[in-house]
């Protein structure tokens, strides 16, 4: 086989906290196990303005199940979030939850390119959950559907603003006049 063609597998460390053992379902097709692990978020898990933090705790609800091809991993998370509104640039936090399913195949020949492969009875569920939470991130998020937001203006947030709170705008195609207004007025003041 030439060696352009081969897929390489990454050895997995067992102790990693993303890397769950398939061992209890054996080959047998129609085998099962559900789990509920509590593992630490890795390092950059966000978009934009917001994301999870570094080693935060993700609640996660697993089924693992052996079907002929691999082993068939249905879950969902929960991860807290943490980032700014992108209207005020308050803080803000709030959690995300995202289901995802995912086949790891047995061997590297039955899978696609992309495919995630068992390493040994070893399956790493981070590239799976980083995807899903990732893709369920917002990509503005706000601190309420309220939030008025900051002026254009002057920058002050428009919550403390106040509803008065205005910036005069000259047209500019009546700026000339205003300059010869103001400039009559002064001629006006020298006089009287």
């Amino acid at each position: 086989m030439p060696q352009e063609s081969r897929k390489t597998l990454h050895s997995l460390d067992p102790r990693a906290p993303w890397v769950i053992s398939t061992h209890d379902l054996g080959r047998r097709p129609g085998s099962m196990r559900e789990i509920s692990p509590a593992l630490p978020a890795p390092a950059n898990l966000s978009v934009g303005m917001i994301g999870v933090p570094q080693g935060a705790e993700i609640e996660l609800d697993l089924r693992l199940e052996a079907v002929m091809e691999g082993v068939l991993v249905t879950g969902t998370a929960s991860a807290p979030l943490s980032g700014e509104c992108s209207r005020c640039l308050d803080p803000l936090t709030s959690r995300v939850e995202v289901g995802f399913q995912e086949l790891f195949f047995y061997s590297a020949e039955d899978a696609a390119e992309d495919d995630p492969v068992l390493d040994g009875e070893l399956l790493d569920l981070e590239p799976t959950f980083r995807d899903a939470v990732v893709l369920a991130l917002p990509l503005s998020p706000v601190c309420g559907d309220d939030c008025p937001g900051l002026c254009v203006d002057c920058g002050v947030k428009l919550a403390d603003a106040g509803p008065d709170h205005r910036h005069e705008k000259v047209d500019a195609r009546w700026a000339s006049l205003r300059t010869l207004q103001s400039q009559n007025e002064n001629n006006e003041d020298q006089e009287g």
